[in-house]
């Protein structure tokens, strides 16, 4: 005889009502948005960019043990997951468009469900950006998200712009997350309102899209800083086939934290805080070059998206990267930016 279902028993939620309870926003709360046509309910989300405009398209994945430990803070996790995305536009001078978001869970966990979606839908309603599908599946917490933006045809930030003799820049503050990082570990000691801000540094960085936007026409070249500032200038003067030199005396400043001790020696040196900064990553501020005649128009740029930018060096005409110190003496140059396979 077939067992009746208990109208007391909690009904197990599914995949589609997960999807429909925490990540399908109804059209009239939608951002406003003209290049989404139709989003989620489809086999596919219908864009439309403005006349003259190109898509630009990145995916990042998030992988828990690997880009975040298991205690962070869901509501975090969801704006960090869009977060990195949406610094990818802001390294190509893209206006953010949509988003889907693939996500493997090892089981449905409402608590966690409803702080996640909360983190990951407001920053996208902040930056005008609309969940327009994706997909859900149980395994190991898997977060990816792919991200499409517009930009004007021919205006996009690219690695490859960098010339000789152009300034280097970074937006905002770097090694901060990295500070974080060393903290869990027990490797660093920070005060109480240092490691707060260190935290949010790691765990809900800001990317800067305004400013990327701002930057059309006038950076040469962009990037963003996910995996470490050395590292990821290599890119750039890789795709531009130059070489940098870095000033490490404005470089170190670039830490906002200041109170830093080691827990068995109580030193943490210059070089230390140089390490961090140029090998730290998490920081997703934006790294570009611009010709000298462009600083008075960066300004003018950084200033209208509200974000500071500091001019730290300078590419030059041999390749590789030098960083000095005050007195133009070259430095060792070990400063190994992140890599997932080594």
């Amino acid at each position: 005889m077939r067992r009746q279902l208990d109208q007391t028993e909690p009904r197990t939620m599914g995949e589609f009502d997960l999807i429909n309870r925490y990540f399908k926003v109804p059209a009239r709360a939608m951002p406003t948005q003209s290049g989404v046509a139709l989003g989620i309910g489809d086999d596919c989300a219908l864009l439309q960019p403005g006349l003259g405009m190109q898509l630009a398209v990145s995916s990042d994945m998030l992988v828990e043990g690997r880009h975040f430990l298991s205690t962070v803070d869901p509501a975090k996790l969801g704006h960090k997951a869009l977060a990195v995305n949406l610094s990818d536009l802001a390294a190509s001078g893209a206006k953010p468009l949509a988003f889907t978001l693939a996500l493997s869970l090892p089981k449905v966990d409402e608590a966690w469900l409803s702080g996640f979606s909360k983190g990951l839908l407001q920053l996208a309603n902040e930056h005008h950006c609309a969940l327009v599908g994706g997909d859900t599946t149980q395994g190991p917490l898997n977060i990816c998200i792919t991200v499409l933006g517009e930009v004007p045809q021919g205006q996009a930030l690219l690695r490859s712009g960098a010339q000789v003799g152009d300034d280097i820049y970074v937006s905002g503050h770097v090694g901060d997350a990295r500070l974080a990082l060393e903290v869990f570990r027990g490797h660093i000691e920070l005060s109480t309102d240092d490691f707060k801000y260190a935290r949010a540094r790691m765990e809900t960085p800001t990317p800067r899209v305004a400013l990327g936007m701002a930057l059309r026409g006038i950076a040469a070249s962009a990037i963003d800083i996910s995996d470490g500032l050395a590292g990821d200038l290599g890119h750039i003067l890789q795709a531009s086939n130059c070489g940098a030199q870095i000033d490490a005396t404005i470089a170190i400043d670039l830490i906002a934290t200041q109170a830093i001790n080691t827990p068995h020696t109580g030193h943490f040196d210059m070089k230390n805080r140089l390490e961090y900064v140029l090998s730290g990553g998490d920081d997703y501020e934006l790294l570009f070059t611009a010709p000298s005649s462009q600083r008075q128009a960066g300004l003018v740029a950084a200033n209208h998206a509200d974000t500071k930018i500091t001019r730290i060096g300078q590419i030059q005409a041999e390749s590789g990267l030098r960083v000095v110190d005050a007195n133009g003496h070259v430095l060792p140059n070990d400063f190994a930016s992140f890599d997932h396979f080594k």
